[in-house]
């Protein structure tokens, strides 16, 4: 078990790396940030002040280096906009959006993975074509369109919740149902597939030649070996969740990570955009890491 987490983790490190460097070289191939920093009516003195201040005439290697050595020590700089350092930044907005992604994520399993082994236990049937049909529209439906119309008809005509904030719990429910939808799909047909494998295998059929109840057939045996890819892919839904949370959070004026994200970019605030995007970036690989772990608790084939 030690060497699998040791290798896990040593191709985690990697991508982080490369991410990192990918996501800091974007923002220097984006354009002269001196110009960005200066605005439109800076003279071309007051652009070269700019340059020579924030350390962007040196080499790109040389401005990755310090900024990666400073990172390390926590320190990413800080805001252009704001005056504040871009971490005192991310902590105020952080746990928003790590609550909203946790409310999206838990409405997601709460109905895909019930849903999922009713199909599988009714294969085949109108039950079983129902609930498929429920995965595709989710698949196909956007997630602004849905939020825009849970916004004008629960929000608006029907007045049940509110439409934007969340000073009150009630303000993380229709985002958090906007953030599940977008995931259901993928988690509702991974249980079924799994499921439906599981329920035709010998341990299944031992079990049940055993008198052992459905409930305990389904749930204890079947459901634990199906679960492995739903663990997988619930991991790597709640990253989209969090890295798609700029656009909910945008709709909804939700000033979280994402809000952030969106208003960093459209000021041109280059430090807090690449600070995001290594966070996310961290967070993605953290619950991918994180998934692996529990697939080997529940299955010992893969630690080899």
């Amino acid at each position: 078990m030690l060497r699998f987490l040791l290798r896990r983790s040593m191709l985690a490190l990697l991508v982080c790396l490369v991410v990192v460097g990918v996501s800091f070289s974007l923002t220097r191939l984006s354009g002269d940030l001196a110009i960005s920093i200066a605005g439109p009516n800076a003279t071309a003195d007051d652009i070269e002040t700019v340059r020579k201040g924030y350390g962007l005439d040196r080499p790109v290697l040389i401005q990755f280096g310090e900024w990666a050595f400073k990172a390390l020590r926590g320190d990413l700089g800080e805001s252009y906009f704001y005056h504040t350092p871009v971490v005192t930044l991310i902590a105020e907005r952080l746990p928003t959006t790590l609550k909203l992604g946790l409310i999206g994520l838990v409405i997601a399993i709460a109905i895909a993975i019930p849903l999922g082994i009713l199909a599988a236990m009714r294969e085949g049937t109108p039950a079983d074509r129902c609930i498929t049909m429920v995965a595709l529209v989710g698949q196909a439906l956007p997630s602004f369109w849905l939020a825009l119309l849970m916004i004008t008809w629960v929000g608006v005509h029907m007045r049940l919740l509110p439409i934007s904030g969340v000073s009150e719990w009630q303000g993380y429910v229709m985002p958090g149902i906007v953030l599940a939808f977008s995931a259901i799909p993928a988690l509702l047909r991974l249980t079924r597939s799994g499921m439906i494998d599981a329920l035709a295998s010998d341990y299944v059929r031992t079990a049940r030649a055993k008198g052992l109840l459905q409930t305990s057939v389904v749930l204890k045996h079947a459901l634990r070996n199906a679960a492995m890819p739903v663990v997988s892919i619930a991991a790597v839904q709640l990253g989209f969740m969090l890295s798609g949370s700029i656009i909910i959070e945008t709709i909804f004026a939700i000033h979280g990570l994402g809000f952030l994200a969106w208003d960093a970019i459209n000021k041109n605030d280059f430090p807090v955009v690449q600070a995001v995007v290594m966070l996310l970036a961290l967070i993605f690989i953290a619950l991918t890491l994180l998934s692996d772990i529990v697939n080997a608790l529940l299955d010992p084939r893969l630690r080899t």
